[in-house]
């Protein structure tokens, strides 16, 4: 068996982009996430073009490739939302995301695929994120668009892998689609991993509906919620419902190389020794 994995936090940008590598280095991280802008704004100045050669710099001081980088998109944006001024307000914000992440030379953009507010239905909402997507990816190029699956909280689309699958299907460039699967989200949308059975069976599904071909990443969360509670509550690895031993199935499954697997656990002060953590779950 060759496992080769690439763990990391979702590490602060604070100060500049350029920063973000190096913060990763700090925690013993060979991949990471962040947010290319202040997230809980709309708008953001243009990256400047001395941020980007820093970035890339340190990007490769640091030796983490531009593959095991998953940034995030902000929070406000709602590609589902069924309220059309809203939805233009979003995917205008969404693809100047994807256009820094391209200028910063980065693969992937991570997003959660959106909320009907309640106003339409599951379907509907999932055909309105399929339209801003297949908009977003006509005006601009080269990074792929990375579906994370939803806890289902509220009236969020994407917690079942069958959503997921339609949003790939109404997506014309599905070169430029992927996943990324929560391990929090999945457990509190009903997906159980704690066993080797119940892990199998999960993932089994998982490739039978939506494809391995299509996983870029992962987010390793434990839950402080519970199975199938659609309550979206992460917790520090080990501590919480899901428990240890599902992520030693992660980390030694081969379907899981070479992708970022990133922590967004909830407390940053421990992300070193739980990177080490995960690491030592791998077996020989």
């Amino acid at each position: 068996m060759k496992v080769n994995k690439f763990v990391g936090a979702h590490v602060s940008a604070a100060g500049g982009v350029f920063n973000a590598p190096l913060n990763a280095q700090k925690i013993g991280a060979r991949a990471f996430a962040l947010f290319t802008k202040n997230q809980r704004q709309w708008r953001a100045r243009a990256l400047k073009e001395e941020e980007i050669k820093k970035f890339k710099e340190n990007l490769k001081k640091v030796g983490i490739s531009p593959e095991h980088v998953l940034p995030h998109d902000s929070y406000l944006i709602n590609l589902g939302s069924p309220e059309p001024e809203k939805r233009r307000k979003s995917l205008q914000a969404f693809i100047e995301e994807v256009e820094r992440c391209y200028q910063l030379g980065l693969k992937y953009l991570n997003f959660h695929p959106g909320s009907s507010l309640g106003k339409v239905s599951e379907e509907e909402c999932l055909k309105i994120v399929a339209d801003s997507l297949n908009e977003a990816l006509s005006r601009t190029k080269g990074v792929i668009l990375v579906i994370e699956n939803t806890a289902g909280q509220g009236s969020s689309v994407g917690y079942r892998f069958e959503h997921i699958a339609r949003i790939i299907e109404l997506v014309e460039d599905k070169s430029r689609i992927g996943v990324c699967l929560d391990t929090c989200h999945l457990f509190a949308a009903g997906y159980d991993i704690r066993t080797q059975e119940a892990y199998e069976k999960t993932m089994k599904e998982f490739d039978e509906i939506v494809g391995f071909k299509y996983l870029k990443g992962m987010h390793l969360n434990d839950a402080k919620s519970e199975l199938g509670s659609r309550v979206d509550r992460h917790h520090s690895i080990g501590k919480g419902n899901i428990g240890l031993e599902a992520f030693r199935f992660i980390m030694n499954d081969e379907r899981l190389n070479e992708i970022p697997l990133i922590l967004e656990t909830i407390d940053p002060s421990i992300w070193k020794e739980e990177i080490e953590l995960l690491y030592s779950l791998i077996e020989e």
